[in-house]
């Protein structure tokens, strides 16, 4: 993935975690293999279990404890509603910038000639 790429997924990531465990609660490396499943192959485990920790203190997601058959309890995340609320706001944002930038595209790419 190239520098520019990683830069524009920094500010998109969370919202794009939370749209995941809105769909279904999932534990850390769960939502690392559906990022991947996305076309996301080059987020790194340790990127998305640093975004758990800020999204859960930023009270986004609840957290249960669930047993494992190897090791350890794993935690598993689930939007709640402070989360929800976020995403809908990441959604609108996202839409509102989307369109944006493909206006800009379009006249880039098409621009009006003089007298039309």
């Amino acid at each position: 993935m190239g520098k520019q790429m990683t830069e524009m997924l920094k500010g998109t990531l969370e919202g794009i975690v939370l749209a995941i465990l809105a769909a279904q609660p999932a534990y850390g490396y769960e939502i690392t293999a559906r990022l991947r499943e996305q076309g996301f192959s080059d987020i790194v485990e340790g990127t998305v279990y640093a975004l758990l920790v800020r999204i859960e203190q930023r009270g986004l997601v609840d957290v249960a404890q669930v047993p494992s058959e190897k090791g350890p309890p794993r935690k598993v995340y689930s939007l709640n509603a402070l989360g929800g609320e976020y995403l809908e706001e990441f959604w609108r944002t996202w839409s509102f910038l989307q369109k944006r930038i493909e206006q800009l595209h379009h006249d880039i790419e098409h621009p009006q000639s003089e007298g039309e």
